[in-house]
């Protein structure tokens, strides 16, 4: 399971033009979620992004994670971050999670955040999302589990 971690002093996300999630500071997370993934694979991705240290202590390093500062957190569904780019010109999809388990995945993902996190929120999984974002940094960290 992949996690494009971003963090951001703000961000929404749009399907249909309909605002469905809007958070201040914290974390947006892409998901991508590979055809091997399952439960197990989500639990250790929440563990890192939750205790992840990537905001600023009082003297300006980054020693502080999510569940330190009580930000908000928005998980964003995103097949393509499963894609296989090494080879050509268009990307391959083969390693990603057929779309049921996808969604199983990270219907379960949501659902533990939640459990953990007061003020998670989600994109739609299968839509077509517009993500509107500010990195506050920039700081972006690819995280695997």
């Amino acid at each position: 399971m992949i996690g494009l971690l971003q963090r951001v002093s703000q961000a929404c996300v749009e399907v249909h033009q309909k605002n469905i999630a809007r958070i201040g500071a914290g974390l947006v997370i892409l998901i991508g979620i590979e055809k091997d993934d399952n439960e197990n694979s989500a639990d250790r991705l929440l563990k890192r992004l939750l205790g992840y240290r990537v905001f600023p202590d009082k003297a300006g390093k980054m020693n502080l994670s999510l569940s330190d500062t009580q930000g908000e957190l928005l998980l964003v569904p995103q097949f393509t971050l499963a894609a296989d780019t090494k080879k050509g010109m268009r990307p391959s999809f083969s390693s990603a999670a057929p779309p049921e388990k996808g969604k199983a995945l990270f219907d379960y993902l949501l659902t533990q955040a939640r459990s953990h996190h007061k003020k998670t929120f989600a994109g739609q999984f299968g839509a077509d999302m517009q993500l509107s974002l500010t990195n506050d940094g920039p700081v972006t960290f690819w995280l695997q589990a």
